[in-house]
């Protein structure tokens, strides 16, 4: 019979056995040596965290710290446990009698909080200098076994210590919270990771290329359990030197330089050369779904670039795709990168779906090489008006607006300069009324009027001269016009009053029948049907709507309305119970 040792996995060997063995948690460290040499050990303690980033080891740590005898027996707590006392011996091989671990996952229950717990917490610790109870995935008890545990966690006997360990914090209650001393245990960076593994690599005596080992950190996404997980298998699967190949093939990863040139060919265009590539990364084991996810991160990390050049420095990145990565962040704009990555996130959704995902992961490149670098409105508009004219008698569209006017981008139609349902101009010398020209030559038509009333900021009088005048006929000082059936028996009573004081001219303002003329509301309304119409005709509105088949017109804005607009939106909201007669 063999007497070799049995094989240990390298996440188990190479678990930390003191503080100075944890990596990446500083800020814990240095609390937890300043609590142990002050003598301030809390009476419970919570660590929370991603997996694999050391919590139950961080608390076998503590539990030996607090219990370590020294080696000759005569040593207090400390945050460098010996290693060698009976304590730390039985505490290491998770065999003492006072330290006892509970997994919450599995033991949730009311019931199991009282038999681990409360009925043993009265009794002294048998050998150690404190009985601790160590609870992993606390968040997994139920509110009964929180309950219970409350009372025994607020006022511990001296000799109780509590570590609890979860991944979900925010379903720990407060009320427990609040009862423990908190450490959040920190994601692993990347060169600390990077680190640890040719650490182990060197002591295992295994060769590992840099490469290789920078795959194996930035697949684990910062957990060190992972990592070393990873590199155990990683060691196995290589003969001899195991390379960044190997390890692609192991986690079924694509090549990072050929996703690059996927990338590159999907921001220019090149469909068919893209599915070829795609095909060809298929062919020899890529995962169609990490694929994507690789045009998705180095969307996102490109993007990064752009914005912080300092990103391009990532460790786990080598330096052949750091060049591409600074020279795609300089040759793409932001929106291609946004819209790529808006693209790939919802092909990822698809592909997860599909009953085929290389068939699904196919239709999504096909879609990226024709949408990632598509012109924006703007763009499209500017060529459209500077491409040559079309020919002439080519339909009854709007012609382009003369210089001078304004046009809107969404039409391009020129600006109207329709005046209202005005009647003919006039001057002070043809009104009924016996006044100076002076006075009423400010208002030689009716829109004038309809201003003089906007800039007094008289909402309720605008509003009705609008919706229920229909005007017959004007003069400066003479209106005559029809109401609406809405219409205020005194409209014409109140307008003229309004006018006289405005003006400090008496204005004579008439009811007549049977005029039939739209008020200002409703040719505004004919006004736009019109335009909206001669728009949909109008061959740059045509060759936006072929190019966006779903895009449609919202607003048809002239110069005239954009002021009446304006002006409009200046105007105060004035009470419903306020009379204009009031003032003299």
């Amino acid at each position: 019979m063999s007497d070799a040792k049995p094989y240990q996995v390298l996440a188990r060997k190479y678990r930390p056995e003191t503080f100075a063995d944890l990596v990446g948690q500083d800020a814990m460290v240095r609390t937890l040596t300043n609590a142990f040499e002050a003598g301030r050990i809390a009476q419970a303690f919570i660590m929370t965290g991603i997996r694999g980033t050391g919590k139950t080891t961080t608390a076998r740590i503590i539990a030996k710290g607090m219990n370590c005898i020294g080696a000759d027996g005569k040593g207090g707590p400390t945050t460098k446990p010996c290693g060698v006392c009976e304590h730390c011996v039985a505490i290491m091989e998770g065999r003492h009698v006072d330290v006892m671990e509970m997994d919450a996952a599995s033991q949730s229950g009311v019931q199991n909080i009282r038999d681990a717990i409360i009925e043993s917490v009265a009794y002294r610790a048998a050998s150690a200098r404190y009985k601790v109870f160590i609870i992993d995935e606390v968040h997994m008890l139920s509110t009964s076994a929180f309950n219970a545990l409350l009372k025994t966690l607020e006022e511990p006997p001296a000799h109780v210590k509590f570590i609890f360990a979860t991944t979900e914090i925010r379903k720990v209650p407060v009320t427990v919270l609040s009862r423990c001393q908190r450490f959040d245990l920190r994601r692993i960076e990347p060169e600390v990771m990077v680190a640890l593994l040719r650490k182990i690599a060197t002591a295992e005596g295994a060769k590992i290329t840099d490469d290789a080992l920078a795959l194996i950190t930035r697949a684990a996404e910062g957990s060190a359990r992972d990592a070393t997980s990873l590199l155990d298998q990683a060691i196995s699967h290589g003969a001899g030197e195991t390379t960044a190949l190997q390890v692609r093939a192991m986690l079924g990863l694509a090549d990072r330089g050929r996703v690059l040139d996927l990338f590159d060919m999907i921001v220019k265009g090149e469909a068919a050369a893209a599915l070829a590539e795609l095909s060809s990364q298929y062919a020899e084991g890529a995962d169609p779904m990490a694929i994507l996810r690789d045009l998705a991160e180095i969307a996102h990390w490109v993007s990064v670039i752009k914005i912080t050049p300092d990103a391009a420095e990532d460790p786990t990145i080598g330096p052949d795709e750091r060049v591409r990565g600074r020279s795609m962040a300089t040759d793409l704009p932001m929106r291609v990168l946004t819209r790529l990555w808006q693209m790939l996130l919802k092909s990822l959704e698809e592909v997860s779906l599909a009953p085929n995902s290389m068939m699904a992961a196919e239709m999504a490149v096909i879609r990226l090489t024709h949408v990632a670098d598509l012109p924006t409105p703007e763009e499209l508009v500017r060529r459209l008006q500077d491409a040559p004219p079309p020919p002439k008698g080519g339909g009854g569209g709007v012609r382009m607006a003369p210089s001078g006017t304004q046009t809107n981008v969404q039409s391009g139609l020129p600006a109207s300069t329709h005046r209202g349902p005005s009647g003919p101009s006039a001057h002070g010398a043809q009104t009924a009324v016996a006044l100076s020209a002076h006075a009423l030559a400010r208002y030689e038509t009716f829109d004038d009027v309809v201003a003089l009333i906007r800039a007094k900021r008289d909402v309720h009088l605008l509003v009705e001269v609008e919706t229920s005048l229909r005007l017959a006929r004007y003069q400066p000082g003479r209106i005559e016009f029809t109401p609406t059936p809405d219409a205020s028996p005194d409209l014409a009573q109140r307008l003229g009053a309004r006018l006289q004081m405005w003006t400090g001219t008496r204005w004579g303002v008439t009811v007549v029948n049977d005029n039939t003329a739209p008020t200002l509301a409703e040719a505004r309304d004919t006004t736009a049907t019109a335009l909206n119409a001669a728009a949909v005709e109008h061959p740059l509105v045509q060759a936006v709507f072929k190019a966006f088949p779903k895009a449609r017109i919202t607003a048809i804005r002239t110069e005239a309305a954009r002021e009446i607009t304006a002006e409009a939106e200046a105007l105060p909201e004035v009470p419903d119970e306020w009379d204009p007669f009031e003032e003299d």
